[in-house]
């Protein structure tokens, strides 16, 4: 039987220069994205602005414990109750809504390189992988302690991703002494990668010497620094209700200095938090209240982005568990509280599992798209992320990196033009139970019209046996293997490196810097 090929009127039209063109190869940019999906609700509007008010009301009347002297002084400053003997802060509503009033609502987050830059505000969206794991996991090399080698690999694959358009805190170099992490991670990021990147908050003398190292490679003056966020930090508080010294003195350094804050309590329901939904976003819509209000009033207008973590515990074991219906239910309640403010938001997806199995892959992925339907600006733990933050996996963040590609196309959205419907190149050319394949249009979009994946296989089981059984476990060690193989660091002025290791060098020699608890 032969299949009925494109009529001899297609063949005519596309005549000998059209065949002989070569192919246009895929281009895409995940860079700056947007969320194309509708957001969801899980509790009605009235119930939101209760859960809102009975926030402030914990602000007010229960109060939020603050460590740091300076920061109860900034807060008894502008006129907040403060019981110096207990350590007890609270917070009037009037200080609150002043604070979500001067936080910016978009922030321009300027990266090291111009077409890396990103605007933060509801509706944009940002991927970051799985972040500040003690351990690091493949299948060659096994479960270890994160080294300073393992910090470097994963940077390296997340510059390689366009989908990651933020560095994260990835591994705990732990083979790095802790008065010099913060020189080797941000040579590390300034070296390798131009995208926006990650400090911890450890204390002024560490975030200082982050902000200078940064100031250097990047050939910024103070102005220019101070004149955007140029760097980020993530503050986590130790719910219930309590803000120890380096959170606190991380968001006024920030805050102080133009730079970006994520403040995210990190809320599992049953343990740090009321075992309901609405009980546990509730108190984490307080702390973050409280921790915005602190970098509003630091520097009224400091860049700041709201942020939830909230799952539940296994109630058998007391272990978080990620991925959960309860998970997506408290990121949609966060994403309705974050609109209700008006401020971005991050939000995470994660996984328990203890290995990149199916499990891994479902609790991600619920995690991921209960993300994305309460619309948060920044995802992190999208892809790496094992044993509730225990260890990030190589595997498994190319695997779930497949998964995000896959998310940015939908936000590149559908098109329905000419072009796209098609008919004068390849409608009209395909006679009655004839095929397409070699249309007009489809030899112009064979290489571009569809995502091609980096690590999922298309194969028939025949030619998938053929060439040897791999599953995708498998085939993810030879693609980061690969990644770290062809790596080409982005192009920088060898004048600021060099002064920045200059910088680097005098202050080991001084002593380092030790981080602060």
């Amino acid at each position: 039987m032969v299949i009925s090929q494109t009529s001899e009127r297609g063949r005519r039209r596309r005549g000998r220069g059209a065949e002989a063109a070569p192919p246009p190869s895929r281009d895409v940019n995940y860079r700056q994205l947007r969320n194309p999906f509708p957001q969801m609700e899980v509790f009605p509007e009235d119930q939101i602005a209760d859960m809102h008010e009975t926030a402030l009301r914990v602000l007010q009347e229960l109060g939020v414990k603050v460590l740091l002297p300076e920061a109860r002084r900034i807060f008894a400053t502008a006129g907040a109750r403060v019981d110096e003997d207990t350590e007890m802060v609270f917070i009037g509503r009037d200080l609150v809504e002043a604070a979500v009033a001067s936080a910016p609502k978009s922030i321009a987050c300027r990266a090291g390189a111009r077409d890396r830059d990103f605007i933060l505000e509801l509706g944009s969206l940002v991927f970051q992988p799985g972040a500040g794991a003690p351990n690091a996991t493949d299948l060659e090399r096994g479960r270890r302690p994160a080294s300073g080698q393992d910090y470097i690999e994963f940077l390296k694959l997340t510059h390689h991703f366009d989908v990651f358009q933020m560095i994260s805190p990835q591994v705990e170099p732990q083979d790095v002494p802790t008065h010099l992490r913060h020189y080797f991670t941000t040579q590390a990021q300034m070296e390798l990668t131009d995208k926006f990147p990650f400090f911890f908050s450890r204390g002024t003398p560490q975030v200082l010497d982050s902000f200078e190292m940064l100031s250097i490679a990047r050939g910024l003056s103070d102005d220019e620094f101070r004149g955007n966020a140029h760097c980020y930090t993530i503050i986590n508080t130790n719910s219930p209700r309590t803000l120890d010294i380096p959170m606190a003195q991380g968001l006024i350094d920030f805050a102080r200095h133009g730079q970006m804050s994520i403040v995210t309590p990190f809320t599992l329901m049953g343990a740090m938090a009321p075992i309901t939904v609405a009980g546990a976003i509730t108190l984490s819509h307080a702390e973050a209240l409280a921790a915005v209000t602190l970098t509003q009033l630091t520097n009224p207008g400091a860049p700041v982005c709201y942020g939830t973590f909230t799952s539940n515990v296994d109630m058998k074991s007391g272990a978080p568990a990620f991925g959960t219906p309860s998970h997506f239910q408290a990121s949609l309640a966060a994403g309705q509280l974050a609109r209700f403010l008006g401020l971005p938001w991050r939000s995470a997806a994660g996984s328990a599992s203890n290995i990149n199995d199916v499990q891994a892959a479902n609790e991600n992925q619920f995690g991921l798209w209960g993300c994305l339907m309460a619309g948060a600006t920044v995802i992190i733990h999208s892809a790496g992320w094992l044993e509730g933050g225990l260890s990030v996996s190589f595997e498994k963040m190319i695997c779930d990196a497949e998964v995000l590609n896959m998310v940015a196309e939908l936000c590149a959205g559908a098109q329905a033009g000419q072009a796209e419907i098609g008919f004068d190149t390849a409608l009209s050319e395909v006679d009655p139970s004839g095929h397409f394949f070699a249309s007009t249009q489809t030899m112009e979009r064979y290489n571009t019209e569809f995502y091609q994946p980096h690590v999922h296989d298309y194969a028939n089981f025949g030619t998938w046996t053929e060439r040897g059984s791999v599953d995708a476990n498998q085939r993810a060690t030879d693609v980061w293997k690969g990644i770290l193989n062809d790596f080409k660091p982005p192009a920088g002025d060898s004048d600021r490196l060099g002064a920045l290791r200059d910088f680097i060098a005098k202050r080991t020699a001084e002593g380092g810097a030790p981080p602060e608890s």
